[in-house]
C-alpha cells in the first residue's frame, strides 16, 4: 500500500468481508506495517462491536487515540455508534430549535426521541462521523498518510457503503425544494414578510450544503482507485468464499474499487487431518479465484496464539505482502 510519500495524498483502505474472519487482525496488522514504513496512520473501526482496543491492549473511544509509536504512528477510534446518535440527534435538535417557532420545540423533540431508535438512524449517524472524520484526514494538508477503516460485517458495510451517493441525492433534491421555497419566499418579502423566516431559510441551506458536501467528497473518495480500495478478507471456507463474491459483486455495482483478496488462517499440510482440510481449502479457493479474476490474492498461514499486542500483529503483518 502507498502513502503520501508515493503520491502526494493520503490513501485510504478499507477491510471488509464475513463476521469472523479476522477483519480487525488484519486492519491493525496493515496500520502497524505502515507505520513502521514511517507513515501516520489513522485507523477507524465502524464494527458495532469493536475490537481495535483489544488488539492493541489500550482503551478507546470516539476520538483518536495513539496506539504506536515507530518510524511513524498509528491513532485508533472506534466510532461509538450510541455517542455519535447522540450527538447527531442533539445538533438536529439545536438546529431544529434555531429554525422552529417556539409552539414547535416540543413536538420537534418527541419527533426526534422516536428517530433514536428509527431504522437507519445508526447507519446514518455513523456514516456522518466516518465521513467527518476520513474525508478530514484524506485532505491533503492533514496530519495523517494513511487512514485504515476496520468494517462492520459484510451486510453492514454494504449499506453504509451506499449511504453516500444516496444521501448525497437526497440532500440535492431538498435543495433544490428549497430554492422553489425561496423563490415564493422572496415574492413574500416583497409583500411585506418578516425576515425570521429568511434567516431560518438560509441557516437550513448551509446544514444541507455542508451534509451535501461531506458525503459527495467521501463518496467522490471511495470510487477513486488512486485513492481508496477494499480489502477483502475471507477463509478459505465455504460461506466465507461464497459472501466474498457477492460482496465483490456489490462492491463493483456501487463504483467502489477491490484491490486485494486476502485469505486468512490457511491451514498448514501437517499430518493427515491437516492435509486433508487444505486440500478441501484449495478448492474453495479455486471457485473464488474463478469468480474474482484480475484481484490480487494473498494467502496467511494460521498463526499461533492470540494476534493482540505489537508483536502479534507484527507477526501477521510479515505475511501481508506489498
Amino acid at each position: 500500500m502507498s502513502g503520501r510519500g508515493d503520491r502526494g495524498d493520503p490513501q485510504l483502505l478499507l477491510v471488509s468481508g464475513k463476521g469472523g474472519v479476522g477483519k480487525t487482525s488484519v486492519s491493525c496488522a496493515v496500520a502497524l506495517k505502515e507505520a513502521r514504513a514511517g507513515r501516520r496512520v489513522l485507523l477507524v473501526s465502524t464494527d458495532p462491536a469493536h475490537n481495535l482496543g483489544h488488539a492493541w491492549g489500550a482503551p478507546l473511544g470516539d476520538e483518536p487515540r495513539r496506539v504506536l509509536r515507530d518510524a511513524g504512528h498509528v491513532d485508533a477510534v472506534e466510532i461509538d455508534p450510541a455517542l455519535t446518535v447522540q450527538r447527531h440527534l442533539r445538533t438536529v435538535g439545536e438546529t431544529l430549535r434555531r429554525m422552529l417557532p417556539e409552539r414547535m420545540h416540543a413536538p420537534a423533540q418527541q419527533h426526534l426521541d422516536l428517530a433514536r431508535e428509527a431504522p437507519g438512524t445508526h447507519e446514518s449517524a455513523v456514516l456522518e462521523r466516518l465521513a467527518e472524520l476520513v474525508v478530514g484526514a484524506c485532505h491533503p494538508s492533514s496530519a495523517y498518510d494513511v487512514v485504515v477503516v476496520d468494517t462492520a460485517p459484510t451486510g453492514h458495510t454494504l449499506r453504509l457503503m451506499a449511504l453516500p451517493e444516496r444521501l448525497t441525492s437526497w440532500t440535492e433534491a431538498l435543495l433544490a425544494n428549497r430554492d422553489r421555497s425561496e423563490r415564493f419566499g422572496a415574492a413574500l418579502r416583497g409583500l411585506g414578510a418578516g425576515e425570521e423566516h429568511v434567516d431560518r431559510d438560509a441557516e437550513l441551506r448551509r446544514v444541507l450544503l455542508r451534509r451535501r458536501d461531506r458525503f459527495a467528497a467521501l463518496h467522490e473518495l471511495l470510487v477513486d482507485p488512486a485513492r481508496a480500495g477494499f480489502w477483502l478478507v475471507t477463509t478459505a471456507e465455504r460461506l466465507p468464499v461464497a459472501e466474498t463474491q457477492a460482496l465483490h459483486t456489490q462492491l463493483r455495482a456501487l463504483g467502489i474499487p477491490v484491490r486485494r483478496l486476502l485469505v486468512n488462517r490457511r491451514s498448514p499440510a501437517d499430518g493427515a487431518v491437516l492435509t486433508a482440510r487444505r486440500a478441501v481449502e484449495e478448492q474453495h479457493l479455486a471457485v473464488l479465484r474463478e469468480a474474482v479474476p484480475g484481484v490480487p490474492l494473498t494467502e496467511v498461514p494460521l498463526l499461533p496464539g492470540d494476534l493482540t499486542g505489537e508483536t502479534a500483529l507484527a507477526a501477521l503483518a510479515e505475511h501481508l505482502g506489498g
